[in-house]
Order: C-alpha cells, then structure tokens, then sequence
C-alpha cells in the first residue's frame, strides 16, 4: 500500500495531501476583503509555501483551477498570475466564476504539482 501524507491536516481538510509523487492542493484564499490583486498575491504566496513543504514548487504545477468571485476580475486576477508563473513551466489552466465562502473572497486557487 502506498503512503498518502497529510500537511496541515484540519478537522475538516488538509492543506495538501501526497500520494505517489502527485500533491494535491487545497483551495487556497487569501484575507477577505482585500482587493483581488493582493488575494491573488496571497494565495500564490501561500501555493509556493505549501509546495516547499511538501518537496515541490511552482515549476512543477501540473494543473491549476481558478474561481473568481466575478470574472470582471478576470485582468486584474491574471497581471499578477502572469508575473508569477514560470515561463516555460506553465501550467494546465481552468478559470470560472462561482459563489465562494464568503462574498469578501475574491478568488480561489486549486492546484496539482508533480514532487521535485
């Protein structure tokens, strides 16, 4: 049987999970009510730490979802993603809109990485 690893493992979620070479991410949010460049920048800040954690980082992303909660942000959402993501390492992409937790959440960012 293979190992699965929890990180920041909660009541109800885990922050990631690692299970044969893939990690898998939960949606990360940033701080309600900030504008949707600094939730953007929070939330990728907070991806490149849990990647760490777990043995990865950005250039390894397979795969990343994006739900904004109104695509009118969709620009200003992507002037900080483009600034971000590695050039030649970019990932599989998905942008929607949906309701999220909470009406002060801006965006949220899901992601699947390969281990380094």
């Amino acid at each position: 049987m293979s190992t699965i690893t929890r990180l920041k493992p909660g009541p109800r979620m885990s922050e990631a999970v690692v299970h044969q070479g893939i990690v898998y991410l939960a949606g990360q949010v940033g701080s309600p009510g900030d504008s949707v460049t600094v939730q953007t920048r929070t939330v990728l800040a907070e991806i490149d730490a849990l990647l760490a954690v777990a043995g990865s980082d950005k250039t390894r992303i397979l795969k990343a979802q994006i739900w904004l909660a109104d695509m009118a942000d969709f620009a200003e959402m992507n002037a900080v993603w483009d600034a971000w993501v590695p050039q030649g390492n970019t990932p599989a992409r998905a942008t929607g809109e949906a309701k999220l937790a909470t009406p002060d959440y801006k965006v949220e960012i899901i992601v699947t990485a390969a281990l380094a």
